[in-house]
């Protein structure tokens, strides 16, 4: 396992190419081409704005307002989350004719699709910055060099469950069909619609076993509430975790690698 992870620096190159590659094939054919990953957080930010000041103007506390900003501080990177690890449940049988390769090596796959989705990430990022700044969100500069922890946490993490879930689906190939319905629950199961305060006190300590709601709310407190990072010891916590999730998703991946040209 050691030893894999050691050549896999050595295809850092292959993987810059491969990621640059997925970002042109999405758009391949659009007029707009690489300006959609500016438009589509722009389009969805506008849309919580519409909703959650026309539409739903007061079911959410005042102290979360605006609450479209608030909610896309935990949607955009839920989205580089959930649509990574859909994407890579299926990316091994999609890249059959690649991994049929003896020298081509298979963990390449998962780990591009983390990393597409980390650069559609950034990209929103910009959106959400201009909109702090239009509504005036104070954000705290000792708490801003806290987010790319978070980022990198969410990395680790990301790439762990990945690696794990694409091996697995080669296997078993129910796993993307219970992963989208898994997701969802995920998803409601994470304070991004509604903080964590908000949540009754017998579901409080439910949810907070959900590693993704450190990720939310630390991106929360980064980004959207002004005061201290108080949630540094939990994240530094999930960090430990997520590095530990990211060696058994790469063990796991390393056994089945010789099975895995076989079976798709």
């Amino acid at each position: 396992m050691f030893s894999s992870l050691r050549q896999l620096f050595r295809y850092r190159a292959l993987i810059q190419s491969l990621v640059a590659r997925e970002l042109k094939a999405r758009y391949r054919g659009s007029v707009l081409g690489f300006f959609w990953s500016f438009v589509n957080p722009l389009l969805l930010l506008l849309v919580y704005t519409f909703v959650f000041t026309v539409v739903l103007p007061d079911v959410h506390p005042r102290e979360l307002e605006p609450f479209a900003l608030f909610l896309f501080c935990g949607i955009l990177p839920w989205s580089w989350f959930s649509s990574s690890l859909l994407e890579a449940s299926n990316v091994l049988i999609a890249g059959g004719n690649l991994i049929r390769k003896v020298l081509f090596p298979a963990e390449v796959l998962p780990i591009v699709t983390v990393l597409a989705g980390l650069m559609h990430f950034c990209f929103g990022l910009p959106i959400l910055a201009a909109f702090l700044v239009y509504y005036g969100v104070p954000i705290v500069a000792g708490d801003l060099v806290w987010f790319p922890v978070v980022v990198l946490v969410q990395l680790l993490l990301t790439l762990g469950l990945a690696l794990l879930l694409s091996a697995l689906a080669v296997h078993f190939r129910d796993i993307r069909d219970l992963l989208s319905n898994l997701l969802t629950l995920w998803f409601f199961a994470t304070p991004i619609i509604y903080a964590l305060s908000q949540a009754p006190s017998s579901v409080r300590g439910f949810l907070t076993l959900n590693p993704f709601t450190h990720l939310a709310v630390s991106y929360q407190e980064v980004l959207f509430h002004a005061g201290p990072f108080t949630a540094w010891p939990r994240l530094l916590a999930l960090a430990a975790g997520s590095l530990g999730v990211f060696a058994f998703g790469y063990f796991v991946f390393d056994r089945l690698r010789d099975t895995l040209a076989e079976e798709v």
